[in-house]
């Protein structure tokens, strides 16, 4: 049987008759993808503007980048603010799914819908709110604000990722554990966690991956010293044209797709 022949989903449906599907799948990632990757060659450009296809091919922006301390200092502050998002994120969006995964209160749902409330409402709106708080604690323009503020955006993240992985958990497992006498927290670090930890750590590299990469709540709530990188882009694209912010893109995308791509190997890691 040929490829078009064969059925694509249980349902018998084949691979020919999705034709139409896929069709609109590819022509879709082209409209998205396409722009991105424009990106990669116009970062060796050694022209002074922002060129496609470059005349002539130069490293010279990715060596004003890190030749750069402002962009170094900005990069940095983007690395440790991403880090302590996982690190506060993960825990908090984990403990939150086993809590509502075992619950028995009515509430559960209407407070899971609350915990994800943050991927429902518009960013903007997060962060005139976040800023507006911050200026009444003076929690602005520091780390501890920023990574709060990321926190706050990623936990929905690894609440729906955990949560998916508990609902594939066999409960009786930690049910026998507590049976023999072994406490709840004893029982879930040694033998539910071990089993969905796979779910976890896609978690923490979509933890880290939501702060490296998110800019608009940062415009509002980062600056001076602890300024992210994606905030000092956005300057830069508003004030002038500089062809280094083309290499700093380009080496965020490598970055991104490398953490994206670990973080489908643990989730299928995690299915298996």
């Amino acid at each position: 049987m040929s490829w078009f022949g064969r059925p694509a989903t249980p349902t018998q449906i084949t691979h020919g008759r999705r034709l139409w599907l896929y069709a609109i799948a590819i022509v879709v990632l082209t409209f998205l993808v396409v722009p991105t990757l424009l990106v990669i060659p116009m970062s060796f450009s050694g022209s002074q503007y922002l060129e496609f296809p470059p005349r002539e091919w130069s490293l010279r922006w990715y060596r004003n980048y890190f030749a750069s301390r402002a962009w170094m200092q900005a990069t940095a502050t983007s690395f440790k603010a991403a880090t302590l998002t996982a690190l506060v994120a993960t825990p908090l969006g984990t403990l939150a799914a086993y809590g509502l995964a075992t619950s028995r209160f009515r509430a559960a749902r209407a407070l899971h819908v609350l915990l994800i409330s943050p991927m429902i409402v518009p960013v903007i709106l997060i962060g005139i709110a976040v800023f507006y708080v911050y200026v009444k604690i003076k929690l602005n323009n520091s780390l501890a604000g920023l990574v709060l503020a990321h926190s706050m955006l990623a936990v929905p993240l690894v609440l729906i990722v955990v949560t998916s992985a508990l609902a594939q958990f066999d409960r009786n497992q930690e049910m026998v554990a507590r049976s023999l006498g072994a406490s709840r927290p004893y029982a879930f670090v040694t033998v539910t966690l071990p089993q969905i930890r796979f779910a976890v750590i896609s978690g923490a590299l979509l933890s880290f991956l939501t702060s490296f990469d998110e800019v608009i709540v940062a415009l509002f709530v980062s600056g001076g010293a602890n300024s992210t990188l994606t905030r000092n882009m956005f300057l830069a694209l508003r004030d002038q044209i500089d062809p280094t912010i083309a290499a700093i893109s380009t080496l965020m995308i490598v970055v991104t797709s490398l953490l994206f791509v670990l973080s489908q190997v643990f989730g299928r890691s995690a299915e298996k």
